[in-house]
């Protein structure tokens, strides 16, 4: 890793814990309140689609391949976007991406504070629209290269920490364990978060928690670049 990379290292991390983070919350609010739906977590909702398909009453088939189709579309949207081949950082495409979903978010937040009650295409557009969000910002960090923290799903993070662990015969350093067990936590603790403030303040309310925490994870982001890039300046002028 170049001392530039390192740079950033500790503002990336804890952007991508946040937006995992984040993540927790958002599946929590698309859950509770969007009709049993998950709009990150797409393994659940392949899953719900097969349980539908099977005459599970209780699932809701529509809401689910609407979730799994917005997502596909906003990891599309946003793989173009950033585009491949970068070096490990956070592209500015992608810092637009990101930023973009902020405000996407925050407008659906707006917006369904307005309508209140909302009515059935009022809530798949919801559903759609923020699942795409979560394919999108996916695509966003792609290029900082952590395959430790995905955003989206822990379920290879807690089998790599387990398998790479010295009880597992592997001998995987602290730091990437830290990386697999935090993005772990953070998961269940942005969960928490959104399903206490669905119960406590509405759907509405939880989604602009949620929120918060995306554009904190964003601007997390954008200070590891700005190191990073400060430190890439500063090693060019000593080595020239």
């Amino acid at each position: 890793m170049s001392a530039a990379t390192r740079a950033g290292t500790a503002w990336y991390v804890a952007g991508l814990l946040l937006l995992t983070a984040a993540t927790g919350a958002i599946d929590a609010v698309s859950y509770l309140a969007l009709d049993r739906v998950f709009t990150g977590n797409m393994t659940g909702n392949v899953l719900f689609i097969g349980f539908a398909v099977a005459g599970v009453a209780t699932i809701p088939l529509l809401n689910n391949a609407v979730a799994l189709g917005g997502f596909v579309v906003g990891s599309i949207i946003g793989g173009r976007a950033v585009g491949r081949g970068h070096p490990p950082r956070l592209t500015r495409a992608g810092a637009w991406v990101l930023g973009v979903s902020v405000l996407v978010t925050l407008g659906l937040t707006l917006a369904w504070s307005a309508l209140g009650e909302l009515a059935s295409w009022h809530l798949l557009t919801i559903t759609g629209v923020l699942a795409a969000v979560m394919g999108a910002q996916v695509s966003a960090v792609k290029p900082l290269g952590n395959a430790d923290i995905t955003t989206v799903v822990v379920t290879n993070t807690l089998a790599n920490l387990a398998r790479d662990s010295r009880l597992g015969g592997g001998r995987q350093g602290w730091r990437v364990a830290s990386d697999r067990f935090l993005a772990i936590v953070a998961m269940g603790l942005g969960a928490l978060l959104g399903a206490a403030v669905v119960k406590g303040a509405g759907g509405d309310a939880a989604l602009g928690t949620s929120t918060g925490v995306l554009a904190l994870a964003w601007v997390s982001l954008l200070v590891g670049r700005s190191r990073q890039r400060r430190a890439e300046r500063a090693g060019a002028e000593r080595a020239g």
